[in-house]
């Protein structure tokens, strides 16, 4: 695409040097992914700013630069006010409007939203559809998984991503939707056909700063849906009617809304829960009809995933008693309530539960199940929101009969000092702290006795730990088993 043709979208761009006009072979917004042929877009990030490497840039065949102040280059360079608006207008335009050609449906929410993904995933799948998704353990096309940074990526990753989806005949895309993402602006230009929200509870108050602005951050997922009602597409906002946030997203959003929940009467509903340590059943409503569902999965939070993804599917156009027979398929999503068994005479459950209302709820459901005692390894991410860090660990003390407390990824904190703010408060004894995480993990397991529970939180299906600037292998599951297997010889 010629660079005229490209920038045409923009109102009142600044060019110097456009008798040239080169053709735009690629974006990028990192220097080093530039090629021969790229327009290169300069961001100022939090820690670095595109504008410092232009000339790395155009040393490596950048045709034209996007910059938000001028630049003297030997190529076009278009000054703009807003690089980051400018790069999601743009990205569309060079991929063609890639969500236009699919459908799109973007889950948000403080808790369950890589469950609800994988589970819209499955159901798809089940009847026929090629499926995309990017969320946080990775993006994946078809069968084809890539590894991700963010749970929800640049604009411009969006869009090529979304490109390649059509290109290889996806028929829906399923997205985590962070609030960062929503608030950084990244998914502008994204054509959602379906927007889900599962909770909202504290977390990434270090970004954020309070609940209203967090609240808000994913809220823009309702409003940007649209303020039109176009006769060839019908929008969905579907909202969990339990959750006091979703009465003023009904208010942010202009589309249709369908709600789901347990407590409150709503257009899908779940009645009559039943847990076992196999699973949960419970009776669901809706306006297609009512059904017995019988998950493998357990707990009241995966009841309120099942119904998410339902609405979701519902919406879509899949079939009640499809999607009946798809969830009653699916016996977990990976680190996600896993179990650790190797033969052992005690439960090891490992969960990405890392705020307080997720590890409550998990805690909550094991507490339910637990015949004997229940320890709880869990730690706070470094670099993040320091206020959760007590209430997390007066969760572990008060639903455990030991806690253990330890490392989850420190980056560049002491996990000293972490450790010393998730014991602040706490009155009770019940607790260790272990600083290295495979030691926290071993105790608690040599504890275990028959029957007991050991539930290890917070990384769940991740594969690293971030200590400093190093990332190392780190696999709570695979430390799990590895330890209880050492045990039972």
């Amino acid at each position: 695409m010629k660079l005229d043709q490209l920038v045409q979208r923009l109102q009142y761009a600044n060019i110097s040097n456009a008798q040239l006009n080169p053709m735009i072979s690629s974006i990028e917004m990192d220097s080093r992914e530039v090629q021969k042929g790229s327009l290169f877009i300069c961001i100022k990030g939090f820690t670095v700013d595109g504008h410092d490497y232009v000339d790395q840039a155009i040393a490596r065949g950048a045709s034209a630069v996007l910059a938000e102040h001028e630049i003297d280059a030997t190529v076009p360079v278009i000054t703009v006010n807003d690089t980051k608006r400018a790069m999601a207008i743009l990205s569309n335009h060079f991929y063609d409007y890639p969500t236009k050609k699919l459908s799109l449906i973007g889950i948000t929410g403080t808790n369950g939203k890589t469950t609800v993904t994988h589970l819209i995933e499955k159901v798809l799948n089940d009847n026929g559809e090629t499926t995309g998704l990017i969320g946080t353990m990775y993006t994946k096309i078809g069968q084809e998984t890539f590894d991700t940074k963010n749970t929800t990526p640049e604009s411009l990753t969006l869009q090529k991503t979304f490109k390649q989806m059509v290109d290889n005949k996806v028929d829906t895309a399923i997205m985590e939707v962070s609030s960062h993402a929503l608030h950084l602006g990244r998914v502008r230009g994204c054509d959602f056909n379906i927007a889900v929200f599962t909770n909202l509870t504290p977390d990434h108050l270090d970004y954020h700063e309070t609940m209203e602005a967090y609240k808000y951050a994913k809220g823009l997922l309702f409003s940007q849906l649209g303020n039109t009602y176009d006769q060839s597409t019908s929008k969905i906002a579907i909202l969990n009617e339990d959750d006091p946030a979703s009465e003023e997203y009904k208010k942010m959003t202009a589309v249709q809304v369908l709600t789901y929940g347990i407590n409150d009467t709503s257009d899908v509903q779940a009645k009559n829960i039943k847990m076992t340590a196999a699973g949960t059943t419970f009776t669901l409503s809706s306006p297609e009809g009512s059904t017995e569902i019988n998950l493998r999965l357990i707990g009241k939070f995966s009841v309120y995933n099942a119904l998410a993804a339902t609405a979701a599917c519902l919406v879509h156009g899949i079939s009640l008693d499809n999607i009946k027979q798809s969830l009653e398929s699916i016996e977990g999503v990976s680190g996600r309530f896993e179990t650790v068994d190797v033969g052992q005479d005690f439960s090891v459950i490992v969960d990405y539960a890392h705020t307080p209302d997720s590890l409550e709820n998990v805690l909550t459901t094991v507490n339910e199940l637990a015949k004997g005692k229940i320890y709880c390894v869990v730690g706070c991410g470094g670099d993040r929101d320091r206020t959760k860090r007590p209430v997390m660990a007066r969760i572990a003390v008060k639903y455990s009969d030991h806690a253990v407390f330890t490392s989850d990824n420190p980056r560049s904190e002491q996990p000293e000092a972490i450790l010393k703010d998730m014991e602040v408060g706490i009155q009770s004894s019940n607790y260790t702290s272990i600083v290295d995480r495979k030691e926290a993990i071993e105790f608690a397991i040599r504890q275990a006795t028959a029957n007991d529970v050991v539930l290890i939180a917070g990384k769940g299906h991740e594969t690293y730990q971030i200590v400093g600037k190093n990332v190392f292998d780190f696999d709570d599951r695979q430390v799990a088993q590895e330890m209880i297997e050492e045990r039972m010889k």
